[in-house]
This record gives structure tokens, C-alpha cells and sequence, in this order.
């Protein structure tokens, strides 16, 4: 069974860290792109960060500077660490994985998100 559990949201207040952490299950033998979206309520969905296999990464241009996307292939695990969080990054964040399990093509799959709540 294919699972992505992500973990690491909160609450927090605004200039301080979160770090966010997605473990993908076992089930999926091969993982492309990996990557954070986040979602808040009245907007449309954002890409936040994206990783891919080989290392390299992109970012929204709002959190440039101050996030960074990461993956341990032999954990199966992609990572976001957000610093100087602003109460506009405040939404539900997603983790999305291009891969396949054996025997499937290529999908993407999604967790089940966490949030994240930033004060002023």
C-alpha cells in the first residue's frame, strides 16, 4: 500500500523555523520528482519546492532564500526546512512524489498534509 506520511507542521511564530518531513512507503520502488506544494484557504494551490533523484532543486519564488527542499533516496524521505516564516506562508502543506511501484507506470501521489499556521 502506497503511503506518503508527512509530519513537522505547527504552529509557530513569524521569523522562526518549521521543518517538514514526508516518509514514503516501501510500496513505491522508484521515485522521480519529489516535491512540497502547500494549499491556503481562497487561493489555488502552490508549488512550494521540488527535488528530483539527481539533487536538483526548485522553488517558488516566495520562499526563495528561505526554505530548502532536500531528499535521503535510501530513506525514501524528502524534507522541507522553512526558515523565516511569514504569516503568508500559513496554509496546508503537501507532499507530492512522481514514482512508481513494480510493475506500475509512473503516477504521482499525494499525503494527506500537514499545517502549517505562522502568527505575526
Amino acid at each position: 500500500q502506497v503511503q506518503l506520511v508527512e509530519s513537522g507542521g505547527g504552529f509557530v511564530q513569524a521569523g522562526r523555523s518549521l521543518s517538514l518531513s514526508c516518509a514514503v512507503s516501501e510500496a513505491i520502488v522508484r521515485t522521480y520528482h519529489m516535491a512540497w506544494y502547500r494549499w491556503a484557504p481562497g487561493q489555488q494551490r502552490q508549488l512550494v519546492a521540488g527535488i528530483i533523484s539527481g539533487g536538483s532543486t526548485n522553488y517558488g519564488d516566495s520562499v526563495k532564500g528561505r526554505f530548502t527542499i532536500s531528499r535521503d533516496n535510501a530513506k525514501n524521505t524528502v524534507y522541507l526546512q522553512m526558515k523565516g516564516l511569514k504569516p503568508e506562508d500559513t496554509a496546508v502543506y503537501y507532499c507530492n512524489v512522481q514514482g512508481r511501484t513494480t510493475g506500475d507506470s509512473p503516477r504521482s501521489y499525494w499525503g494527506h498534509g500537514t499545517q502549517v499556521t505562522v502568527s505575526s
